[in-house]
C-alpha cells in the first residue's frame, strides 16, 4: 500500500505514516461480503491480495455485475461513503482476500490535516469518474464483440480469473453470446 500511495507523488512519508497509523488489516473468504445492499458504508479499504465483484440487483432480479477490483487498488461503496445513505450495491469476494480498512471518521480527519490529503482524495475521485464514464459509453456505444475485444486489450487479466457468468454479465450479455464471441475471435 505504501508503494500505492508513494506512486502518487502528493503525499509526504510523514503523511503516509499517518495514514498507515489508521488502518486496520481484515481477511474475508471467497463468498464473503464487504458490503451488502441496504448497509451504509462506513469504510474504505485497500486491497492487499485477492479480487471483488460488484454487482447489483435489476427490476427482475438479476444479479448485474458492474465491476471487478484487483490486488492493489481502494475499494468502497463510493456513493454510499460520501452521502451516508444506503447502498444498493454488493461488493463480493470472488477469492480469499487480504485489506487494510480505514473508517470514514479517520478519512475525514485525514483530509482536516493536509491540502495533500484532499488533492489525493480528488485525484482518486476523477480518476474513477474517468473510469466510469468510460465504461458507460463503452456499454452504450460499441458491440459486444467490441466490449470483449477492448476487455483482451486492456484487461486481459480478468478473462483468466474471472467466472464466465460474471463475466458476461459484466460485458451486458448472457454467456451464450459470450461462448459465441469467444470462437468467432478465436479463429
Amino acid at each position: 500500500m505504501r508503494n500505492y500511495l508513494k506512486s502518487f507523488n502528493i503525499l509526504s512519508n510523514d503523511e503516509i505514516d499517518l495514514f498507515e497509523s489508521k488502518v486496520t488489516y481484515k481477511k474475508l473468504e471467497k463468498g464473503d461480503f464487504f458490503i451488502q445492499e441496504g448497509k451504509t458504508c462506513k469504510e474504505v479499504a485497500f486491497v492487499i491480495s485477492g479480487l471483488f465483484r460488484s454487482f447489483y440487483y435489476s427490476s427482475s432480479e438479476e444479479e448485474v455485475t458492474y465491476c471487478f477490483t484487483f490486488s492493489n487498488s481502494f475499494v468502497s461503496a463510493y456513493s454510499s461513503f460520501l452521502s451516508q445513505t444506503k447502498t444498493v450495491e454488493n461488493i463480493q469476494a470472488l477469492s480469499d482476500i487480504e485489506l487494510l480498512t480505514i473508517s470514514r471518521n479517520e478519512i475525514l480527519k485525514l483530509e482536516n490535516s493536509s491540502t495533500n490529503w484532499l488533492k489525493f482524495f480528488k485525484f482518486i475521485a476523477e480518476q474513477e469518474y474517468i473510469k466510469m464514464e468510460k465504461r458507460i459509453f463503452l456499454l452504450q456505444k460499441e458491440s459486444a464483440e467490441k466490449r470483449y475485444q477492448d476487455l483482451i486489450t486492456n484487461d486481459p487479466q480478468y478473462l483468466q480469473l474471472i467466472p464466465l457468468n460474471y463475466l458476461s454479465s459484466y460485458l451486458g450479455i448472457t454467456q451464450r453470446h459470450l461462448s459465441r464471441i469467444r470462437k468467432l475471435i478465436s479463429n
